[in-house]
């Protein structure tokens, strides 16, 4: 048994949310909690939605938002008290913590949550407090358990939709949160479950992905799942496999509870390196591990009907017309997923001014989100909203499709900048690189460690955050060289009916050199590519010796770096 699952023994994970108010009460200090608790802790704390920020005595704290959707009550009370608590104080720069956010901001994240920083523990009852009100919840956040559970932004909206699955995405996180019997399971469990037919939520990735099916049962043509399990990205990327299985809506949660149950018997709790589900299909195959489902399974499970999946989209940015008449849903870009707590809350506001009474605000897995349910009429208004200015719905393509994690700001992990340096780049290279016409998003990932919290392995562009030892005889440096903060670089990823995982072509590319490389590549793709052919079809077709080549001809150190201790 690993150190976690010791931690997770010692007590009841789900327990210490009531030990966080004692804490709070107590105005108890990092130190002061590790002493009456233990060092494990800091991981139970993670059942309460709470990580430990690099600098003490302070939190992340994530909030859950099943299928992204959210009212705008709901949406209007996260931004307001991300505005109140997510503070930084005077000795970390206040309100110029971060020069191109200040402080109280938070992020939309790539599993449709709503992180914030700063947070203090005698803060977090109120902020518990405030939630309840409107019925939100942070716990399970994070940990070894049922994270959010994802869907399409757009259920119930778009008419390439088979069924709306968003009441289904409320029933399995209902099921699952704040269940005592699998809050502890051998590592994070991550669902995804869409009735539209692009894939919206990332099926491929997720450890059960549910995606739209179809199937004659008893002369009656039914609208049900697939399921696709064991998919996932960090050290050990896997696509995931599909089970012969039909699964009714109806039956969904009992699906999801005993593939939590195979995983809770089967998984592996002593190398916390491989005990994500995906190394358990992966070593049954898939359909011993169907069998396993279905000998825990309470309900029938029919075999696999039509597959009623298309393709993958991944992206809403913009004005689109609802399949309700007259209505319309309109994306906003918010590059890396980063905004003010006061932005986010007058979207909400906006939202209710001039949507319907069944307005929404929806986060997106690409960061972005949308508002819903906005009349004909009322586009225009929305669209001349302040907020709307800066997270305009019409972007370039490389604010459209950029993503970035965390990042060393906060992160332990991570090894780069990623926030700041993602939203500068994607402006830059979107006034510096002329993208064919026909392009409307280049998806540009950057993740600040291997976690791949960003998913750059999916990305036309994915990059992986280093430190790099910069070779260079005219170095400053009194060995020779420069410790410059750089990447990997990798091109080619996609999900969908060509899903495939990007090629890493470069490693310990220096970040100074990265843009550069880029417009080698860009001008050669402008001259080479086939009508309609997109970035990462076309990256996929050049041998990556002469992608390599193509990159290193800019006027750049692209390739005379090593990774930091190599």
């Amino acid at each position: 048994m690993n150190t976690v699952e010791r931690h997770k023994q010692e007590k009841h994970p789900l327990d210490v949310v009531d030990d966080v108010y004692d804490y709070a009460d107590e105005g108890l200090s990092f130190e002061e909690i590790e002493d009456r608790a233990g060092g494990g802790e800091w991981e139970r704390l993670k059942w309460a939605g709470m990580y430990a920020q690099k600098q003490e005595g302070y939190f992340m704290i994530r909030t859950k938002v099943p299928g992204g959707k959210l009212t705008p009550e709901q949406a209007e009370v996260i931004g307001e008290v991300t505005d109140d608590l997510a503070v930084a104080p005077e000795e970390y720069g206040g309100e110029e913590q971060n020069e191109l956010w200040g402080d109280a901001y938070l992020d939309i994240t790539t599993r449709q949550d709503i992180q914030k920083h700063w947070i203090r523990v005698e803060d977090v009852p109120e902020m518990w407090d405030r939630y309840d009100e409107v019925g939100l919840t942070t716990v399970q956040g994070c940990g070894d358990s049922a994270r959010n559970v994802l869907g399409c932004p757009a259920a119930g909206l778009d008419d390439h939709e088979c069924f709306n699955a968003q009441p289904v995405i409320e029933a399995v996180s209902d099921f699952f949160t704040e269940n005592r019997e699998y809050a502890n399971l051998p590592r994070k469990f991550k669902i995804t479950i869409t009735g539209c037919a692009h894939d919206c939520a990332q099926s491929q990735i997720n450890d059960v992905g549910l995606v739209p099916a179809k199937k004659e049962i008893d002369g009656e043509h039914l609208y049900g799942f697939h399921a696709r399990v064991g998919g996932g990205l960090s050290d050990g990327p896997r696509m995931g496999s599909e089970l012969d299985v039909f699964i009714r809506p109806e039956d969904a949660v009992e699906f999801c509870r005993a593939v939590a149950q195979t995983f809770k018997e089967l998984g592996d709790r002593n190398n916390r390196g491989v005990c994500r589900m995906r190394y358990l299909v992966e070593q049954l195959g898939a359909e011993k591990f169907e069998e396993a489902v279905r000998d825990r399974c309470t309900v029938d499970l029919p075999t696999g009907g039509q597959n009623l999946t298309v393709g993958y989209q991944g992206d809403h940015v913009g004005v689109h017309e609802q399949k309700q008449d007259g209505l319309n849903y309109v994306g906003f870009n918010v590059i890396a997923g980063r905004m003010g707590g006061d932005e986010f809350a007058a979207a909400a506001r906006a939202a209710e001014k001039y949507g319907t009474e069944d307005a929404s605000v929806r986060l997106a897995t690409d960061q972005n989100f949308l508002i819903t349910h906005i009349p004909d009429e009322n586009v225009d208004d929305l669209l001349a909203e302040p907020f709307a200015q800066e997270y305009s719905p019409d972007p370039g393509p490389f604010s459209r499709g950029a993503v970035g994690c965390t990042g060393n700001e906060f992160c332990n992990y991570a090894i780069i900048e990623t926030k700041k340096r993602t939203k500068r780049w994607a402006r830059e290279l979107d006034d510096r690189i002329d993208v064919p016409d026909d392009i409307e998003a280049i998806r540009m990932h950057m993740s600040g460690c291997s976690a791949s919290c960003a998913q750059p392995q999916i990305a036309d562009i994915g990059f992986r955050g280093e430190t790099v030892k910069l070779e260079d005889e005219n170095s400053t440096n009194a060995e020779g060289d420069d410790i410059v903060e750089g990447m990997d670089f990798g091109l080619g990823g996609s999900l969908g009916a060509d899903n495939e995982f990007l090629d890493w072509i470069e490693s310990a590319v220096p970040a100074d050199s990265v843009i550069p490389a880029l417009e080698q590549l860009f001008e050669a793709y402008s001259a080479d590519r086939d009508e309609g052919e997109k970035f990462y079809e076309w990256c996929r077709g050049v041998d990556n010796g002469e992608l390599r080549s193509i990159m290193q001809g800019a006027d750049a150190p692209v390739a005379r770096g090593v990774a930091h201790g190599d």
